[in-house]
């Protein structure tokens, strides 16, 4: 018969262990809404996807949510004001409470769209705390390192180190819409490293690692952009030299062949994830089947999930499938 004092250490060993950061990328068809879940149970979500669709997204996002055991929104960062990143903000905030909003400033497109993303964003901002950041800002969520390095426009100026990726490359034309404002944002738990940057396009992102290299490596990579061509430069990409990347694009948006074979060419790559299969790459430009959570002329919301340790072991999967591969 064990000893008492035994019996109770092992009945009390699961409350010390290592708890794990989770990240699910949900399936907005081509927009973005990533949920981040801390060690200590505070949520970060990137992003609403789009409006309409009888609450699609919103529902989705709440589902991956419960999933997740979270009640609220602790940090809802908008990463620029297009419909496809804020366009389902209202009908989610009508789903669950949002605590923090987060964003770049004023939007710096005029037209009729944005006039109206942005007042719709401007009146649930009054009834929740607005915090506009710059490059260098962190949020204050227990256990994670959460810094902004991009935001309106401007790119972090946190050192780093030189990168040779950056002789020769070329630059794009400049982006005058909301895409090149967007925030973007590297979170750090012990070890492990992930880096979303929304749509943040090519000029701007090169800002961000040349000539020096001011991100440093990343263990997961969202795909800038949906995985655009006008984003996702392989001085940026190849410099950050992600473990995986996961694409969050449409059947139909985004997943680029020449982008997608610029994350798929990365040093040190091991595997990259898609939200869907691409129709613009067809069986060459896309990954496995086993990675894709959602295959060709399926719209059924299968999400992508991961879960990260403080030493940067983690594990991506499927929920379509129930694929899972650790790194």
């Amino acid at each position: 018969m064990k000893p008492l004092f035994l019996t109770l250490l092992a009945l009390a060993l699961p409350a010390f262990a290592a708890k794990n950061l989770e990240i699910y990328f949900v399936d907005v068809e081509g927009g973005q809404a990533t949920l981040v879940k801390s060690p200590e149970g505070q949520s970060i979500l990137f992003d609403t996807g789009w409006p309409g669709f009888d609450n699609r997204d919103a529902n989705r996002i709440a589902a991956a949510a419960q999933k997740a055991g979270i009640s609220k929104i602790d940090y809802l960062v908008v990463t620029h004001f297009h419909t496809d990143h804020v366009g389902g903000l209202t009908q989610l905030a009508a789903k669950m409470p949002i605590a923090n909003l987060v964003d770049h400033g004023k939007t710096v497109e005029s037209n009729a769209n944005a006039e109206k993303l942005y007042a719709a964003y401007e009146a649930l901002a009054a009834k929740a705390r607005r915090i506009t950041v710059k490059p260098g800002d962190k949020l204050p969520v227990k256990g994670l390192t959460v810094e902004v390095l991009a935001a309106h426009g401007v790119a972090t100026t946190r050192p780093g180190k030189a990168n040779p990726l950056c002789a020769g490359v070329e630059k794009k034309a400049d982006d005058a819409t909301d895409n090149g404002q967007s925030v973007g944002m590297v979170i750090t738990y012990g070890k492990f490293r992930f880096l979303d940057l929304g749509d943040l396009t090519w000029n701007k992102e090169l800002e961000l690692v040349c000539p020096e290299n001011k991100i440093g490596k990343i263990d997961l990579y969202l795909t800038t952009h949906h995985g655009a061509d006008s984003s996702g430069p392989a001085a940026l990409v190849h410099a950050i030299a992600p473990t995986v990347a996961v694409m969050n694009n449409g059947e139909k948006k985004g997943g680029s062949p020449a982008a997608w074979k610029v994350v798929r060419q990365s040093p040190g790559l091991k595997d990259l994830w898609q939200l869907h299969f691409a129709a613009a790459g067809g069986p060459e430009n896309n990954t496995g089947e086993q990675l894709i959570a959602n295959l060709k002329g399926e719209d059924s919301g299968n999400h992508i999930a991961v879960t990260a340790q403080s030493n940067g072991k983690f594990t991506v999967t499927n929920s379509r499938n129930g694929f899972s591969k650790s790194y």
